[in-house]
């Protein structure tokens, strides 16, 4: 009997506030789309930096006859010192760190060149004797990257030596300015959900003002009057949280899943799984929310 008349009671308090009501819903469901993205986008770049961080490369580059830097002076590596660094390489001083060694020659470079920048003007200009001739390494830890540097830079007939994880940093410093945006958006969405749920639920008080005080006066608990306005705020925020946990959902499957695999292929992205552990992170937050502003702002009704 007292279940079913909580839950009167919380239906009541909604036909009262249909439209406070609707506007909690909408804002909580925004808020919280902000804050499962930005979830998903910090899950993708700890993801993307693990994929692309194994496969990054420490590029050996060596002289050609266009090289005009003072360790060139536009004359092509030697034989004996393309074999001095490649024995730097083997060496026990290096090999330790070093996983794999490649050799790619002017070929194999115009090769990869064109493979990359086919169909462009560069492509048509580029010839094999302008490119450079390198070693490329793949290290056991990429974030040992600069002991190679140092031991090999200014080594004869070495033109410059390349860690391709710098071309990937301004790509992840972007992903985490996008993510630290759309967590301030969240939080501030975040608050407004909660200063408008706590209006929300001192609004139905007031209208029920009369009756709260009957309630105590006959001896009602603090528990029991309290529990009506918290669920209200609570199944209002709920309901946000599974609107915005569905469009997560929805980005995930049709847009990550989809479009962005086929359009970025060998590329690591998040999926469903990624975003069905970001749903309860979301309800659970919603729900709290709404429970700590309706406990808060019905408390001054408790006291006749």
């Amino acid at each position: 009997m007292r279940l079913g008349l909580i839950l009167s009671e919380v239906g009541q308090g909604f036909r009262r506030n249909l439209s406070m009501v609707v506007s909690v819903i909408l804002v909580t469901f925004i808020s919280l789309t902000f804050f499962g993205a930005a979830m998903l986008l910090q899950g993708q770049i700890q993801q993307t930096k693990g994929y692309w961080y194994d496969r990054a490369q420490v590029a050996v580059y060596l002289c050609s006859d266009y090289d005009t830097e003072s360790n060139c002076n536009e004359t092509e590596a030697t034989e004996s010192q393309k074999k001095a660094v490649q024995d730097e390489l083997e060496g026990p001083t290096l090999s330790p760190y070093i996983k794999k060694v490649e050799f790619e020659d002017r070929d194999q470079a115009y090769q990869n060149f064109l493979d990359q920048f086919e169909g462009t003007t560069a492509a048509q200009l580029v010839t094999p004797d302008i490119l450079n001739e390198s070693f490329r390494i793949n290290l056991v830890d990429p974030n040992q990257a600069e002991i190679i540097i140092d031991q090999i830079t200014g080594m004869p007939g070495v033109e410059s030596v390349s860690d391709q994880r710098g071309l990937l940093e301004p790509i992840f410093a972007i992903m985490n300015a996008a993510t630290f945006t759309a967590i301030c958006i969240a939080a501030l969405m975040l608050v407004a959900a909660v200063l408008l749920i706590a209006t929300t639920i001192r609004l139905s008080a007031f209208s029920r003002r009369r009756e709260l005080g009957i309630m105590r006066l006959v001896g009602a608990s603090n528990r029991f009057i309290q529990t009506p306005f918290i669920l209200e705020g609570v199944l209002a925020a709920l309901i946000g949280a599974l609107l915005a946990g569905g469009l997560i959902v929805v980005l995930v499957q049709f847009f990550v899943q989809g479009y962005l695999s086929s359009a970025l292929p060998g590329t690591a992205l998040i999926d469903l799984k990624d975003a069905l552990i970001v749903v309860p992170v979301l309800l659970l937050a919603g729900a709290l929310l709404a429970a700590v502003s309706a406990g808060v702002a019905i408390r001054r009704y408790l006291k006749v």
